[in-house]
């Protein structure tokens, strides 16, 4: 009988990391496991959970081969408990052993659990005034055997526990839609308690709260006044708990810290730390006003230091009069600076500045708009000391330090911080530029997730925008595990969304204004189609669920708009946002029609609302709203696409959207369109004319109606606009707009330029699914499918997942004629293998699999006989066209070989042999004679 390895000690709900789950919001967590290892032929069809608590084990038998997000099988966890879970399986009558235990520890789940009171300092911590101390001395007799912190903020807070940090979380606790919900974390501090006196200090800093916010230069958009809750629990050696609250007792104090703020930075005067020095104290208020049944425990990770980056070039400028050094980190993050310093006077100021590029050899400032993005420290005496802020964060790859004089490289580095997600997914190929632009997405991914998915890190906005997280997040679901991370995001969504439906712009709301809540497509589906993508990618349905009446709302907000007519049209639309040809000052100005968008995410959200109720067995509403999408379908075809496929507006984006969201009535209609889009790929000489919308879609367009290898002409593109040319410029993120820095250097003029913005890395996720070949089939990746669509410019790629059910993966490769696909499918799920080149498609259990086919890219090498062929055939041969298109701008026929492809749209049917006469019908223009020789010579057989 088949047998297997013991699973992976349980995951608690969507807890990530291999250690004990502390605080936990949940009172009935679901649990996941993986098998690492099993024989050929293993199946689960049972397994045990074993619950340990107060030292007594109870044991739950199930039959069934379910693995993730299974029931709490024990009665529901109470405040504070702790419990240890571990789980074995059975193939039959055969059990695995044990697997290693996971404890679980449960956070205040009630609101009587809180004995603390919100507290607030009087007369300081007002805004503009240095940031406030909160403290308060205790003292300890006998043994501690365990202590924990629950805290909580109106702003955000740096704990110290007798002069010690409690954690390595920064900026806590978030930014969540603090009316609604607001986070508390729980700490473990036994480690940091003394017997005796012990201090307990909070650092309070304006953060979210009262900071900064939006790009309409708003303040305190949530209250004008900071404050802290706080509950120390002491439980000694003999059992008995002591409770320290936060309360009318504690004490404030200024710090050294006399202003913070998110976007302009964090000055401090350490002349204010010396002993001595006459601070300003006070005593704090008790707020009655603050509602505790708003507090929600902290499921998901913190935000933390990931990693420093070491100095890669220090060089000095000319600055104001004096000398300033830039300091050049080689990758564009999101953090601070750590500076050490040392032998410098009392009262001597050191300034650091922050930038993502350079232009003339400065700091680019305007991409920040009004945001300062300065720190500062006036230093207090000649010992060395190490620089860092912690109230607040930039996104930079050069930073200028004023104030320093012979800085040396060692003596500085980036600190990159966000939310602690687990990676989950890579992948890498044979292409330079293309793994580059794959670390890039991975880079903005990182730096745009710090609590909330935000739109950049660096300027007046950072801001949680909808339609920039629905693009992306199904590359976000492959690279980390975000299912936490994106679950407390689109709580705050529902919460923020209008009773009509209404979805805001950005979440949490902080725009507050008619604008922000009038229907936008695109933006306002994230909340259909976000908690659909995390469904298909975790297997969760628990997220369908909690979502669902949010999801309805929305779709029935959007039908009513567009009336019995099924069509939405008209009103405030962001459109295809940034198409390549909006103007810098006018994003939303793309050829796309708005009107053929929005009704096109109507019959999508529609859709998607009619596969979750199904999924959740509510057939009555899955029908209707299965029904509503095909009236949508319906009109949209009716008054949108001709007889012969052509989608009204003739864009990229309108081809995609149509094609991949299933919106063409007939085979002919969706065969017309692809080679439209095609044909529309090629003449813009396979240049990217998306924007935010059509971008995720375009190349599984291509794919789908036969273009493949279009697409991969369309990928590996290096002029602008498309994903590889800020590669060739020295992008380390993904740029917001195509032409973020201009080919001569310069940075794009408009007023909303960015250069760290993972929407336009939507693309990464097709890398995965079709460069590289790895798929989910169903949800939570319970089958797989793994088929690569190789292209010819590569000749190996990889890619691997971290799924639910363990590690799946696919790498291939090409040499001699021969391709060679290798693929890991995790126990407890299946895989349908397409071989490349040939109609095999296997289905394959758990384990390693190995193939060896003819390649099949060797079948298109070979000189052409271009007296068969057309001009379509001949743009699509990059080495001829690429040679055809110099000679036409050497003849001075086009400007570039851009308008030399345009030039050729309506003559694709046209003989190859004849392309020198589309290009010049005219005999007359001094550069027939010449291309038509240059044609003559490439396409002579």
């Amino acid at each position: 009988m088949a047998s297997c390895a013991a699973p992976t000690a349980p995951r608690i709900e969507h807890h990530s990391g291999d250690g004990s789950v502390l605080g936990s919001g949940c009172s009935r967590p679901r649990l996941s496991w993986t098998v690492p290892r099993a024989e050929t032929g293993w199946v689960q069809t049972g397994y045990e959970v074993e619950v340990t608590r107060a030292g007594v084990s109870e044991q739950f038998h199930v039959a069934g081969d379910q693995q993730v997000l299974v029931p709490w099988p024990a009665e529901p966890l109470s405040s504070r408990e702790v419990t240890s879970v571990r789980v074995r399986v059975a193939h039959e009558q055969q059990w695995s052993p044990w697997s290693p235990p996971r404890t679980v520890e449960a956070g205040l789940l009630q609101t009587a659990d809180w004995s603390a009171h919100f507290i607030s300092p009087l007369g300081l911590g007002a805004d503009l005034m240095p940031a406030p101390v909160l403290s308060t001395n205790f003292t300890v007799l006998g043994h501690v055997a365990q202590a924990r912190l629950y805290a909580s903020a109106h702003g955000i807070y740096v704990a110290t526990l007798n002069g010690r940090r409690i954690s390595d979380n920064v900026l806590a606790p978030g930014w969540t839609s603090y009316e609604h919900r607001l986070r508390y974390h729980t700490y473990d501090v036994t480690d940091l308690i003394v017997e005796g006196d012990n201090q307990l200090g909070f650092l309070l800093g304006n953060g979210w709260y009262r900071g900064r916010l939006g790009y309409m230069n708003d303040r305190a958009l949530y209250g004008d006044r900071l404050a802290l809750l706080a509950q120390l629990e002491v439980t000694s050696t003999e059992g008995t708990v002591h409770t320290l609250a936060s309360d009318g007792s504690w004490t404030a104090r200024e710090s050294e810290i006399v202003a913070d703020d998110l976007y302009d930075g964090q000055r401090s005067d350490l002349r204010r730390a010396v002993a001595g020095y006459p601070l300003p104290t006070g005593a704090v208020e008790v707020r009655d006003d603050v509602d505790l049944s708003t507090l929600t425990a902290a499921d998901l990770p913190p935000i933390r230091p990931l990693q420093s980056l070491p100095a890669q070039q220090v060089w000095t400028i000319a600055r104001h009069g004096g000398q300033a050094t830039i300091v050049d980190f080689g990758q564009n993050g999101v953090g601070w600076v750590r500076l050490r310093v040392r032998g410098l006077a009392a009262g001597t100021e050191i300034v650091i500045r922050h930038a993502e590029v350079l232009e003339d050899g400065q700091l680019a400032t305007l991409p920040l708009r009004s945001a300062q993005a300065t720190d500062s420290w006036i230093l207090a005496g000649a010992e060395e000391v190490v620089l860092e802020p912690s109230l607040t964060f930039h996104g930079f790859r050069y930073a200028e330090i004023s104030g320093v004089s012979d800085l040396r490289p060692e003596d500085v580095e980036l600190v990159v911080v966000g939310t602690d997600l687990e990676r989950t997914g890579w992948f890498s190929s044979s292409h330079e530029l293309l793994d580059r632009l794959h670390e890039n997405v991975v880079w903005s991914t990182r730096g745009n997730f710090v609590d909330i998915p935000t739109d950049c890190p660096q300027r007046d906005e950072r801001l949680g925008w909808t339609g920039d997280l629905q693009i992306f997040g199904p590359t976000a679901t492959f690279l980390f595990d975000t299912a936490a991370f994106l679950g407390n995001w689109l709580t705050d969504l529902a919460a923020e969304q209008l009773p009509d439906g209404s979805v805001p712009h950005v979440v949490p709301d902080v725009n507050r204004n008619e604008l922000a809540f009038t229907p936008a497509a695109a933006w306002g589906d994230a909340a259909t189609i976000v908690p659909w993508t995390l469904y298909q990618r975790t297997g969760d349905a628990g997220v369908l669920e909690r979502q669902l009446p949010s999801m309805r709302a929305w779709v029935d907000k959007i039908a009513d708009l567009a009336g019995p007519d099924r069509l939405w049209s008209g009103g405030f639309q962001y459109g295809d946002w940034l198409d390549p040809t909006a103007p810098p000052e006018e994003a939303d100005k793309a050829v796309s029609d708005p009107d053929v968008i929005a009704t096109a995410h109507l019959a999508r959200s529609a859709q998607l609302l009619a596969q979750a109720a199904a999924v959740l067995g509510r057939d009555d509403e899955a029908d209707k709203y299965a029904a509503l999408a095909q009236e949508v379908r319906t009109a949209f075809a009716a008054a949108y696409v001709s007889p012969v496929g052509r989608v009204h507006s003739d864009a990229q984006a309108v081809y995609a959207l149509a094609i991949a969201w299933d919106l063409l009535p007939t085979p002919a209609q969706r065969r017309l369109a692809g080679q439209r889009l095609a044909d529309l790929v090629r003449t813009n000489d396979f240049r990217i004319g998306t924007g935010f919308v059509g971008t995720p879609l375009v190349c599984d367009a291509l794919a789908a109606t036969g273009h493949v290898d279009v697409a991969h002409r369309l990928l590996l593109q290096t002029q602008c606009p498309s994903w590889l040319y800020p590669v060739t410029m020295g992008a380390t993120t993904i740029w917001e707009r195509w032409d973020s820095l201009r080919p001569d250097g310069s940075v794009n003029p408009g007023g909303m330029t960015s250069f760290n913005h993972y929407a336009l890395g939507a693309v990464a996720d097709w890398l995965h699914r079709s460069v590289a070949g790895l798929a989910s089939a169903e949800p939570g990746y319970r089958r797989i499918t793994i088929a690569p669509s190789p292209p010819a410019a590569l000749t190996h790629a990889a890619a691997r997942h971290l799924t639910p059910y363990g590690e799946a993966s696919v790498a291939w490769e090409r040499a001699e004629g021969q391709f060679t696909l290798s693929v890991l499918v995790p126990v407890g799920t299946q895989a349908e293998v397409h071989l490349p080149g040939t109609e095999q498609v296997l289905t394959v259990g758990h384990g390693e699999h190995r193939w060896s086919v003819a390649d099949p890219g060797a079948s298109r090498s070979g000189v052409r006989d271009w007296s068969k062929a057309t001009v379509r055939d001949l743009l699509d041969d990059e080495q001829v066209w690429t040679q055809l298109a110099t000679a036409a701008v050497q003849a001075g026929i086009v400007p570039d070989v851009g308008a030399a492809a345009a030039k050729l749209l309506k003559y694709l049917d046209t003989s190859a042999t004849r392309v020198g006469f589309a290009f010049v019908p005219d005999d007359r223009f001094p550069g027939a004679a010449a291309i038509r020789a240059a044609a003559y010579r490439l396409l002579s057989c």
